[in-house]
């Protein structure tokens, strides 16, 4: 059996189930303190501008409770793990990156309905990812990849921290949280991998958020506030899956 499918059915099976596990996980996940007001006269941060607008927002027990959460969680953790599995093979990044497709999975689905990317899953995460480049880097000797990743990850962190804080509005801080992660991991794989995810993540947002107002015919739903997190994770994916993709049909 070809390597990379043996790894596409690995990622298939792995990030299905735990991709079903995320109305658990997501139940576990401590509500965060409530929104201060505003004072007077003094600009709405993002969350206030999301509370103002849409209300308060759905609790995690709440979410975790949905219907048919798990499994479609399960089927979108699936078909993502499948497909980094088809495109990575078996390379040592392998693990790594099946076991963040269903903390994707998760970042994704709580973001989306809450506005939120909790940094108890982020920053944990984050360090794990770090503490994995740095085995490689000791088992291995090699050090480009883990010097790679870290350049990636400050850089990418340090790009979104000016728009976080140049348009605080548009942008939440978790949103710069994950990108530091997703920075470091496809900066394990390759550069051009990260831009490919940045530039993928940034279009579906334009393309998507165009397309939305057209539908509803009012220009004023582009300047509210809408979860960047879902399109850095489908963009990271496209980012890591892809390249290969391309060189594959070209070769």
């Amino acid at each position: 059996m070809n390597e990379h499918l043996a790894a596409a059915l690995v990622g298939l099976l792995v990030c299905g189930l735990g991709g079903a596990l995320t109305p658990y996980l997501i139940r576990l996940l401590p509500e965060p303190p409530p929104v201060p007001e505003p004072e007077e006269g003094a600009e709405l941060t993002a969350a206030q501008q999301v509370l103002r607008d849409e209300g308060p927002k759905e609790l995690y027990a709440d979410l975790g409770r949905r219907p048919r959460l798990a499994q479609v969680a399960g089927a979108l953790s699936a078909v993502a793990g499948a497909g980094v599995g088809a495109a990575v093979g078996w390379d040592w990044l392998l693990p790594l990156l099946l076991a963040l497709v269903p903390i994707g999975t998760l970042l994704g689905v709580v973001d989306h309905h809450t506005r939120l990317l909790p940094s108890i899953v982020v920053l944990p995460a984050t360090l794990v990812a770090l503490a994995y480049g740095g085995a490689e880097w000791a088992f291995t000797g090699e050090r480009h990849d883990f010097v790679t990743g870290v350049i990636c990850m400050v850089a990418v962190r340090t790009v979104f921290w000016v728009l976080w804080f140049v348009r605080q509005a548009g942008m939440g801080f978790g949103d710069v949280r994950l990108s530091a992660l997703l920075g470091l991991v496809l900066g394990y794989l390759d550069a051009q991998q990260l831009l490919v995810g940045l530039y993928a993540a940034f279009l579906l947002f334009a393309v998507l958020g165009v397309a939305y107002a057209i539908a509803k015919r009012d220009r004023s739903v582009l300047k509210r506030a809408y979860p960047f997190g879902p399109f850095l994770l489908v963009g990271a994916w496209v980012g890591i899956v892809g390249p290969p993709l391309v060189s594959a049909l070209r070769g």
